[in-house]
């Protein structure tokens, strides 16, 4: 680690440059978050994507942005207009993305069920990422997300909020021992 690197001052070894040697290796079909970029790059993805909260489809679009980033599986975030009317509400507080810029969080609210900052969104994102002004991303922990029919699993860590697909091979972000990643 040198000090003249900025990202490794800050403990950030793995950029996407070089899948490092305890990746997996993605089978055909499939991607290596460690071939992901760092800084992140967005998107498009035309699939079918699909969220649903309590049995209720809160979401279903086909005009999906993917972020890539290295380590991390894609993050999917979804045109807010394609979001059923009435299901986001403001939810308290706000983080800092080094990339993307300051956050903004949603809770879901439908019919008997109420899910706390379970979404967030980028009001005013940094320039690169403009594309996903206007878009929400939502944590699949506690919802019912899908891609193309393929329910996601969470990213690990509780922070982070990827979607693992069969398409993605890590190991990511957020599994114990990747602090230092």
């Amino acid at each position: 680690m040198t000090t003249s690197d900025p990202e490794s001052t800050f403990g950030w070894t793995h950029r996407g440059r070089a899948r490092p040697p305890f990746a997996v290796a993605p089978a055909p079909g499939q991607e290596s978050v460690w071939d992901y970029p760092r800084p992140p790059v967005v998107v498009p993805d035309a699939r079918e994507v699909v969220v649903r909260c309590g049995g209720v489809e809160i979401v279903r679009t086909k005009r999906a942005l993917r972020m890539l980033e290295t380590a991390s599986p894609p993050t999917f975030y979804l045109p807010i207009a394609d979001v059923r009317p009435g299901v986001l509400i403001p939810a308290a507080g706000q983080s800092w993305c080094e990339w993307k810029g300051q956050a903004r969080y949603w809770s879901v609210i439908t019919p008997g069920l109420r899910l706390e900052r379970v979404g967030w969104s980028y009001a005013d994102p940094a320039a690169p990422y403009a594309a996903i002004r206007d878009h929400v991303a939502f944590y699949a922990a506690q919802l019912e997300c899908l891609v193309a029919g393929e329910r996601v699993r969470p990213q690990p860590g509780g922070f982070y909020g990827g979607w693992i697909t069969a398409e993605v091979v890590g190991p990511f972000k957020g599994e114990p021992g990747t602090g230092g990643w």
